[in-house]
């Protein structure tokens, strides 16, 4: 069954429910539906129901409540991504998959090593298209909340947003030569409910230098991810794996 997010809430469980726009063209263009077939509702309380549709009109889609929905589909934390923009279509990828995973935000942020660049006038469509790639992600798999992506211009940007997080992280790549692997461990059993982790990833070339003396001056915890080198694409992901397993496996059937 498809699953759309709304941004108007039910108030009453009476009310009808409408949908207009992109997600219009999509129950009725690509998946074709009729009256009387189901979808989910995903509200911004994060609440979800079952709910059938009753009419489609030329601009919107009339729906009916059928049944509230007991989910509990969102990580414990929130974890925020920040990609040092990378070549190609990889940023895609890391957020595509790390929605799926559970990531809360995503910042991609120019950094120093960054060999992709994006021209300033195309950013805000960049950022549309992320979004709708976040949205597409939280749709497949049962998210009731979809990530923002926001875009930072430079490293600086980026860590005056550090101050806003319950802890800070970053994936050095010189932590792991070193045989550092406890920084994520404990940060996770540390970390309680509601509580928030801005994690940062290097480009292709790592963090620089001078990257590396701000993430200092900012007390970030610096972290190994293990005894081998991660691609940028793939530590995002080994992150929000290990983070799934600790907080949706292992601590519920040991807490």
């Amino acid at each position: 069954m498809q699953r759309y997010f709304v941004t108007n809430e039910l108030e009453n469980d009476h009310d009808t429910i409408f949908i207009t726009g992109e997600n219009f063209h999509h129950i009725t263009r690509v998946m074709r539906m009729k009256e009387a077939d189901q979808v989910f509702i995903v509200f911004p309380s994060k609440k979800t129901c079952v709910a059938t549709i009753t009419a489609i009109n030329d601009e919107e889609v009339v729906l009916n409540l059928v049944k509230w929905l007991e989910e509990n589909t969102e990580l414990p934390i929130e974890i925020t991504i920040a990609s040092g923009l990378p070549k190609g279509d990889k940023l895609e990828l890391i957020i595509q998959k790390s929605t799926e995973l559970g990531a809360h935000k995503f910042i991609p942020y120019k950094a120093e090593r960054s060999v992709a660049k994006w021209d300033d006038k195309k950013v805000i469509k960049k950022i549309e298209r992320l979004q709708k790639i976040a949205q597409e992600a939280a749709e497949q798999s049962h998210r009731t909340v979809i990530p923002e992506v926001q875009y930072a211009a430079s490293f600086k940007e980026l860590m005056l947003n550090h101050v806003h997080y319950d802890y800070v992280i970053a994936a050095y790549e010189e932590s792991a030569r070193e045989g550092e692997d406890s920084a994520l461990p404990s940060l996770f059993q540390t970390m309680k409910k509601g509580q928030s982790v801005l994690c940062i990833f290097g480009p292709e070339g790592g963090i620089s230098e001078k990257e590396l003396i701000l993430l200092q001056d900012a007390n970030t915890t610096l972290a190994g991810l293990g005894p081998r080198i991660l691609r940028t694409e793939t530590a995002p992901l080994y992150v929000l794996s290990a983070a799934s397993f600790y907080f949706d496996l292992f601590k519920n059937k040991n807490s």
